[in-house]
């Protein structure tokens, strides 16, 4: 885990960016609320707002992003006003928060913008509990919302701009499906019974905290798409759960209502929850754990009681999910992992023949953009697979199959990488031979989808003075060699059932 962190690699800067900018738009968000005169429960509000302006939308392009941050309000207020209008009916409150949740998962289906508005509805509801939001608070805590919003919009799109520098990052479709046969809408069912089994059970450890078993079985859902990436990130949850608890011990305990010392550390908490969300969910786990720890600390109520009580409500949660994906509408690992490396493989393809296409002189042909798209691919693949790569599956025969498999598609990418260098190179020729390997390609990625057999990559041709062949005949072996752990003997798929 530490490795992970420490040694992930960042591309541009763009995680460090993405970070520090975090700490300032979230710091301006809050320093501008309490210039306005709000109370601390206004700047904590704001601050959330603000944070997950920055945190969630994850459009494709810079006006994407600034559109859907311009609706995050439009869902948020009349979110905010039900949950502050139904303080003092539980019934009630509860099933809007189970509507909530439900709504706000079946969302994702409309891309990175659903999901950034169901994020947030159900975080503002999540913080009205927190809270205790009253509807005579209404007024305070819409200004502070659109007021933190407009700061972090204008750190993002004004300020620090940096994603205008860069090319726009595809973000993959989920799988079509119709009813339930469609991922998210089976996820927003398993969610609602999560949360709903969340609510009841953590009630009755915590008629005052039971929000936190909520939260913890919403937040196991967020960006996982079958029952296996859903129970290793339960388990990541509860073991960043535990490790934030000891820190906040150490640091939040002591420091209790000191607030210069306790904002230097809720900034540094901000800035490793964004620096770490790409690598590694126990660590952003232990920074959030850490960072609601110094805002109990701040509201005065924090005690090593309030943190049991916490690690206690997220085992609730990351139980009620557990339950959930494994008995109410499944979604295998298995199906979803084959999904993923199906349209990887495709995307190797359609990359090889645009970058023959431009060698062959095609002006209009592009490769980069599948390139971008194959490594989005490749994300979603080491996420599906995570079950059963990680240390504590016991299943060591398919944690090697997997590894081979992702370290295989990774050779694939790389052999792309450099033939889309040499496509970009304005003195490359086209070789004739270029088409038969392209050729050979298609034909391995249609072996390997259709589940067609007996196709091999012919032996291998060194050809130093034609570095694009090159690139192609190893793109030919490792297609080649995936054949082995892709076509797994019956009944012993890929990553299990």
């Amino acid at each position: 885990m530490l490795k992970t962190v420490f040694t992930a690699p960042d591309p541009g800067r763009v995680r460090l960016r993405f970070a520090a900018r975090a700490v300032l738009g979230i710091g301006l968000a809050v320093l501008v609320c309490g210039l306005a005169g709000h109370s601390l429960v206004g700047a904590v509000t704001g601050g959330l707002a603000a944070l997950l302006a920055l945190f969630t939308v994850t459009d494709a392009t810079v006006r994407g992003q600034a559109v859907t941050t311009a609706l995050l309000p439009v869902v948020g207020l009349p979110v905010l006003a039900a949950a502050a209008g139904l303080h003092d009916q539980p019934l009630a409150r509860d099933l809007l928060f189970l509507t909530v949740v439900g709504v706000g998962v079946y969302a994702r289906r409309w891309g990175p913008r659903g999901h950034s508005l169901g994020v947030f509805a159900f975080m503002t509801y999540f913080v009205a509990q927190f809270l205790h939001a009253t509807p005579r608070q209404l007024p305070e805590l819409y200004a502070a919302m659109l007021l933190s919003v407009l700061v972090a919009a204008t750190v993002r799109f004004g300020l620090w701009c940096y994603e205008r520098r860069l090319p726009p990052a595809p973000a993959p479709a989920p799988p079509d499906g119709t009813g339930l046969a469609r991922v998210t809408t089976r996820q927003a069912v398993q969610a609602t019974v999560g949360a709903g089994f969340a609510l009841v059970v953590g009630q009755l450890v915590s008629g005052e905290r039971w929000y936190w078993a909520v939260g913890a079985a919403w937040w196991v859902f967020v960006n996982t798409a079958s029952r296996g990436e859903t129970l290793v990130r339960g388990f990541r949850r509860v073991l960043g759960t535990v490790l934030g608890i000891g820190l906040g011990l150490l640091v939040a305990l002591p420091l209790h209502t000191a607030a210069a010392p306790t904002a230097v550390i809720l900034a540094g908490c901000v800035f490793g929850i964004f620096y770490t969300a790409a690598v590694s969910y126990t660590w952003m786990m232990l920074w959030v754990t850490l960072l609601a720890s110094l805002l109990y600390g701040l509201l005065g109520v924090l005690d090593p009681a309030l943190l049991a009580l916490r690690l206690a409500e997220t085992g609730v949660g990351a139980l009620g999910a557990a339950l959930a994906v494994l008995f109410v509408l499944p979604v295998t690992t298995h199906a979803v992992t084959d999904g993923w490396i199906q349209r990887a493989l495709r995307c190797v393809h359609a990359c090889t023949a645009e970058a023959t296409a431009r060698l062959a002189g095609d002006p209009h042909a592009d490769p980069a953009p599948r390139v971008a798209e194959l490594e989005q691919f490749l994300g979603r693949v080491r996420l599906s697979v995570a079950p059963l790569v990680h240390p504590l599956n016991p299943m060591s025969g398919r944690k090697r199959r997997a590894r081979r498999v992702l370290a295989l598609l990774d050779d694939c990418a790389r052999e792309l990488r450099g033939l889309v260098a040499v496509a970009a190179d304005p003195v490359a020729s086209h070789d004739a031979r270029l088409t038969a390997a392209c050729w050979r390609v298609e034909t391995a990625v249609e072996a390997l989808t259709g589940g067609a057999a007996g196709w091999t990559a012919p032996a291998p041709e060194p050809h130093p003075d034609a570095p694009a062949l090159a690139h192609l005949h190893r793109l030919e072996r490792a297609l080649a060699e995936l054949a082995t752990p892709l076509r797994a003997p019956t009944g012993s798929p890929l990553v299990g059932a």
